[in-house]
């Protein structure tokens, strides 16, 4: 299965964007990402303890959830994913990336911490009704507080920290088990 977000991997987070956020414009952010990305790179958002965001994301692999689903609340239960590891810094972000989704869309693989994201609050709030998802008032608070524009929302298409970010696919399952054939 998809390992759970912990303590580790929060930590971890927290140095990869304090040590992103350091850089200048001269400097390059280079970033290797695959799947279990979102679980390993874990920074709850301000209000969201971890474990409130190891209770959901467990009942989201337990219920039938689809990964960009899963993906799409992730994002905006973050402070790094979605775009934000991209918006963070000022240097020049170029990354590689191997798929194990469906797609091979950046922004669905390790919940696509250098990718713009095509999903919004409203779309995290829709995933977890359409589930039935008993979240936390931690979680349900923070995604209606963006779903009513009071936070701001992860970096879409066209904002300008993507004018100086690449976001490479280097491998792919597709690619894998054309290669075993």
């Amino acid at each position: 299965g998809h390992p759970l977000p912990d303590e580790q991997g929060e930590r971890g987070a927290q140095t990869i964007l304090a040590a992103a956020q350091k850089l200048g414009r001269d400097d390059l952010l280079l970033c290797l990402f695959s799947g279990g990305g979102s679980s390993l790179l874990t920074l709850p958002a301000p209000g969201i303890p971890l474990n409130d965001l190891r209770n959901v994301t467990s009942q989201l692999l337990h219920c039938g959830a689809t990964i960009q689903e899963i993906n799409t609340v992730r994002k905006h239960l973050s402070v790094i994913l979605g775009g934000r590891l991209a918006a963070s810094c000022q240097a020049a972000v170029h990354t590689l990336i191997i798929s194990d989704v469906i797609g091979d869309y950046p922004s669905h693989i390790a919940s696509g911490p250098c990718a713009p994201d095509p999903t919004t609050y409203a779309d995290a709030l829709s995933v977890l009704r359409y589930h039935e998802i008993k979240a936390p008032a931690s979680v349900n608070g923070l995604l209606a507080a963006g779903a009513q524009g009071r936070l701001d929302e992860t970096p879409k298409p066209g904002d300008a920290a993507f004018g100086r970010t690449e976001n490479r696919v280097i491998a792919t399952a597709r690619g894998s088990l054309l290669a075993a054939v």
